[in-house]
């Protein structure tokens, strides 16, 4: 098993009413990218559902430089229903990321638990909020 320094939080950039899921995003990634899989390890849908992405023991494509040795975990949304960047979560997703995050760290205790959005260079809101004050208790959800 490689190992996990970084587990990832990032957002699909999806509005509200976007009903998609591990299957939609893997299309957009080799597809429209040419990637060979979904960058992602898990997706959290709208409902809370939590669906496998790329193996974990398989680096995955969603932060530059920092691939080989971090997860990431994608949950469907981040925009409001004007398009602009929003942490308009369902209640399901937080609990499930929640719950997801726990599993990770007891998996990988030595690993970091960050937003896309905290790794130098980064230009992108992804995702949508801070992990980090979220995880402290105090932010978004």
């Amino acid at each position: 098993m490689r190992t996990i320094k970084n587990i990832v939080v990032h957002c699909s950039a999806t509005r509200p009413e976007a009903d998609i899921g591990a299957a939609e995003i893997r299309r957009w990634h080799v597809e429209d990218n040419g990637w060979r899989d979904v960058g992602y390890h898990y997706i959290i849908r709208r409902d809370g559902r939590v669906e496998a992405g790329r193996p974990v023991e398989q680096p995955g494509a969603h932060v530059a430089g920092h691939n080989a040795d971090s997860l990431g975990l994608c949950l469907v949304g981040g925009l409001d229903a004007n398009g602009r960047s929003a942490a308009e979560y369902a209640p399901a997703q937080w609990a499930a990321l929640r719950r997801l995050l726990g599993r990770l760290k007891e998996r990988f205790p030595e690993a970091d638990i960050l937003g896309h959005r905290d790794f130098p260079g980064v230009a992108k809101d992804c995702p949508c909020f801070d992990v980090r004050r979220w995880l402290a208790g105090e932010g978004n959800a």
